[in-house]
């Protein structure tokens, strides 16, 4: 599957989850380099410390499936639960980082190879 169309599906399927809570205002954030890439989401519905675990856990699954997660992905659809379709979303990431922002919730998303270093591609500001 080329970049573009990888980007394309994880920010589609984190943003069409994110709509299902009928938010007011909608970021999405793309800072990519030929090593990695790091996407953040941002909403205005700040979520119950239970909702965060439950968007961690399923966006970190235990084991890494990347050839499993794309295979399933490609006929997963719509109809599937949402705490399956972040996981193959999990299974297809690096690591995945769930919390209730100043205005509602933020999901941070990196990918890349094993030389990938996180911390040089996140919004958070560096000590």
């Amino acid at each position: 599957m080329k970049r573009k169309e990888f980007l394309g599906r994880l920010i589609g399927e984190v943003t069409n989850f994110l709509l299902e809570g009928n938010p007011l205002r909608l970021v999405v954030s793309l800072h990519q380099e030929p090593d990695g890439a790091h996407i953040s989401f941002f909403d205005d519905r700040p979520r119950t410390e239970e909702e965060i675990a439950r968007i961690y856990q399923a966006l970190n699954p235990k084991q890494s499936r990347p050839e499993l997660a794309e295979y399933y992905g490609l006929m997963a659809g719509h109809d599937m639960a949402w705490d399956a379709r972040l996981k193959l979303i999990g299974w297809q990431i690096k690591h995945a980082s769930v919390e209730n922002s100043d205005s509602g919730l933020r999901i941070d998303l990196w990918l890349g190879s094993d030389a990938f270093n996180p911390e040089n591609f996140t919004l958070h500001k560096k000590k």
